[in-house]
């Protein structure tokens, strides 16, 4: 059975690996049940879950990047290449999962956690200065990339209160194979991957979908 092993807030402090005021990566488990709910457009709103903080609204958050969630399993992994002990909130999740394959879950697939709450999977965690910044480790972009285990983000379909130990049950998948991963492979390193994305329509998140076709655009007059 999945479950949901904590739900993860940021603890914000400035840094110099960050060009926003302030950073909201570093997260940590709440101590009891958090409200998520759609939080506005990107840009103007920031996390989806009640008590969170993000520092740079101008390429995270909003609503199709409301929650971003990783799995306890892939953490663990982490944990043995890079040597040390890596808890629950570290890479900047909001949720951290047991059970769940988060990175083969389908694009437009649906979530309930707890009684209410349901989410769905928009796209992929690409990795970002800051991320390599926080976790201080040389070449982690790259790296980070080459595993392709990149978490997913989620918009809320209806909002809810979630806490640690709430079941995640799958509710829907979509007729189509673009998963977490796949996406993330075809956004980073196969881009001949790209016109395949497109099978997910109105369930990729819209600023993916135009750039997938501003690049194939672009690839066309090349030829």
């Amino acid at each position: 059975m999945s479950r949901l092993l904590s739900v993860n807030l940021a603890h914000p402090h400035s840094a110099d690996y960050t060009s926003a005021d302030l950073t909201g990566i570093d997260k940590r488990p709440a101590d009891g049940p958090v409200a998520v709910a759609a939080p506005g457009p990107m840009g103007t709103a920031g996390s989806g879950v009640a008590g969170d903080t993000i520092g740079d609204l101008r390429d995270h958050g909003g609503d199709h990047q409301a929650v971003y969630a990783y799995a306890r399993e892939d953490l663990d992994t982490w944990e043995k290449e890079l040597g040390r002990e890596l808890s629950n909130g570290v890479f900047g999740e909001n949720l951290t999962t047991s059970g769940l394959d988060v990175n083969g879950a389908l694009v437009g697939e649906r979530w309930r956690i707890g009684t209410d709450l349901i989410l769905e999977v928009t796209s992929a965690r690409i990795p970002c200065r800051t991320f390599a910044g926080w976790l201080d480790r040389k070449g982690w972009v790259r790296r980070f990339t080459e595993a392709a285990l990149p978490g997913a983000y989620l918009r809320v379909i209806a909002p809810g209160e979630i806490q640690a130990g709430d079941v995640v049950e799958v509710v829907s998948r979509p007729d189509h194979a673009v998963t977490v991963e796949f996406l993330f492979r075809a956004l980073t390193t196969e881009a001949g991957l790209l016109p395949r994305l497109l099978d997910a329509g109105d369930a990729l998140n819209p600023y993916f979908t135009e750039k997938i076709h501003r690049r194939l655009a672009g690839r066309s007059r090349n030829v």
